[in-house]
């Protein structure tokens, strides 16, 4: 970098009160800033608190904010300034090579201040056209004319001689290496400046990530204090279900931690890979050197290849159902325990109640939905409606308007005074028009209820269901990532049934079917319920 290149670079980070290279700079709420010491001493010699550059006044002695961004690019600049820039040696010396004053492009010789005296004096040297030493002279000549190359060929984007442009480039967009120069290094800034907005949006999602972690591990500390309170209860005969209680739980915090950690290595590397290109840039757009910068501009204009981190994320992880799968096997001890717990679990997952409503588009023709789609039954005569993609033709089937892709969702449903009715969760691309099989293998995460008393989970396998009371009112719960559908009695506060470690892969949509009338037993609606938290 020249001298001239470095004093630019300071004058970009100098403190206008001691009109120095910032030490130390920190941030005024009106956006100036100064060096830490100096906006002190400023202030602590003045009764009022102004602002130097805008004599904005503050009422109180504002609050400093150190500014990173201007602290990291003065640390940066002041490396480059301090990289001393390799030495060109003279051509003609012997023994020992002196660094070399001048280049001589009609000789492609470099010269120490001793042997560059000749093209000072005599006449027939000082025609030649001299330029600051640089190495590989021969790169500057023009290979086919031996002249040098004064110009740059925009057509082909190239650097040329004059006798080039009575040639092969005799046509071509033809202007100065300087005019061109001047316009790729406006670019480099602008490069850098996109450089920089990268690295600054990485380190951003880094802060985002670890935020995430941090709620993750509140999560698990709430959910493990709760579940030591219930196994401490139990002493010695359920030590062992307290440990896999806790493991289970450090092993999702430990997953969430692999994986974030794993973001934040790969974010830390590209910002690695960034500073590297930046630091590049920048010693490039400070290059006097117009050829250099030229050769080497389009190898460094484009930023290196980087991941989109825009959708990227660490979601604290689920822990409903934990507790409650290790203490339904003590059920005969913990009763009054695990009502406790339903109703504290029934609460956590009605926190993200969803309003639901029935799309019609989708509902088989016998079906009869109400003004504000929030109730079906089954009619007997059958509706004449446009045989759509999406509606049901074979089975009294309908699906709610609203869809899940990502994170949880719950819903609750009216089942009171029938005797059959299927209620769950479906994914986008199920059959609609021939014959179906309820079961996760087929998009279904449903569970129903047959005679009026018969309960069962449609798994893979069907899983009948041993219920205390028929429920009135049924939860609905899924967590997408966490591969979770539960199944609440919300009036008991009891869990119904969980289908886990299930794999989504695109849009799942609430699934409904109130079932024939079965002589008029079956004839009240399935009716979708405000949740009451």
């Amino acid at each position: 970098m020249s001298a001239a290149s470095c004093r630019r670079s300071e004058d970009q980070f100098r403190c206008s009160i001691c009109l120095d290279v910032f030490t130390d700079p920190v941030s005024t709420p009106c956006g100036h800033n100064f060096c830490k010491d100096c906006i002190n001493e400023h202030w602590n010699s003045n009764v009022q608190y102004l602002c130097p550059m805008c004599k904005e006044t503050f009422y109180t002695r504002p609050k400093l904010h150190i500014n990173t961004f201007i602290s990291e690019m003065v640390s940066h600049s002041s490396s480059e300034q301090q990289a001393a820039k390799p030495e060109v040696p003279c051509d003609v010396c012997t023994g020992t090579k002196l660094k070399a004053l001048k280049s001589c492009l009609v000789c492609l010789t470099s010269y120490c201040k001793t042997h560059l005296e000749p093209h000072l004096t005599m006449s027939g040297l000082k025609r030649h056209q001299l330029m600051d030493p640089v190495e590989n002279l021969e790169d500057r000549m023009c290979m086919k004319h031996d002249k040098p190359l004064e110009l740059f060929c925009k057509t082909d984007q190239t650097c040329v001689c004059t006798l080039c442009t009575y040639s092969n480039h005799k046509t071509h967009d033809v202007v100065p290496l300087k005019e061109e120069y001047e316009g790729k290094k406006a670019e480099l800034g602008k490069t850098e400046a996109e450089i920089q907005e990268m690295i600054q949006k990485r380190r951003l999602k880094i802060e985002e990530i670890k935020h995430s972690v941090d709620l993750s591990k509140e999560a698990a500390d709430r959910e493990k204090a709760e579940g030591v309170q219930v196994f401490t209860a139990l002493k010695e005969s359920v030590e062992r279900s307290l440990n896999e209680f806790i493991e289970t739980i450090k092993e999702k915090q430990r997953t969430t931690e692999k994986q974030a950690e794993d973001f934040i290595k790969e974010l830390e590397q590209e910002i690695s890979e960034l500073k590297k290109r930046s630091s590049e840039v920048v010693k490039l757009s400070h290059s006097e050197d117009h050829l250099h910068l030229l050769q080497n501009f389009l190898s460094l204009k484009a930023a290196p290849p980087t991941k989109d981190w825009t959708e990227v994320s660490v979601r604290p992880s689920s822990y409903e159902g934990t507790v409650v799968k290790a203490v339904a096997q003590l059920e005969e001890m913990l009763s009054k325990q695990m009502k406790k717990l339903f109703e504290a679990e029934l609460k956590r997952v009605q926190q993200y109640a969803v309003d639901v409503t029935l799309d019609p588009d989708t509902a088989h023709p016998n079906l009869i939905l109400s003004a504000d789609e929030k109730q079906v039954n089954y009619g007997d005569v059958k509706k004449n409606l446009p045989d759509n993609p999406e509606r049901f033709t074979r089975y009294a089937i309908v699906l709610g308007k609203q869809s899940l892709s990502s994170g949880r969702f719950y819903f609750e449903v009216q089942v009171k005074e029938k005797t059959l009715w299927t209620l769950g969760v479906a994914r986008e691309s199920i059959d609609r028009k021939g014959d179906i099989t309820l079961s996760p293998q087929d998009g279904f995460w449903t569970i129903i209820l047959r005679n009026g008393n018969k309960y069962s989970a449609c798994n893979n396998y069907p899983a009948y269901l041993s219920l205390k009371s028929p429920p009135q009112k049924v939860g609905v719960f899924v967590d997408y990532e966490e591969g979770l559908v539960s199944f609440y009695d919300v009036d008991a506060a009891a869990l119904i049934y969980s289908f886990t470690g299930c794999s989504f892969t695109e849009k799942l949509y609430p699934f409904f079917s109130p079932e024939p009338n079965d002589d008029g037993k079956n004839s009240a609606p399935l009716i979708i319920c405000p949740v009451n938290q």
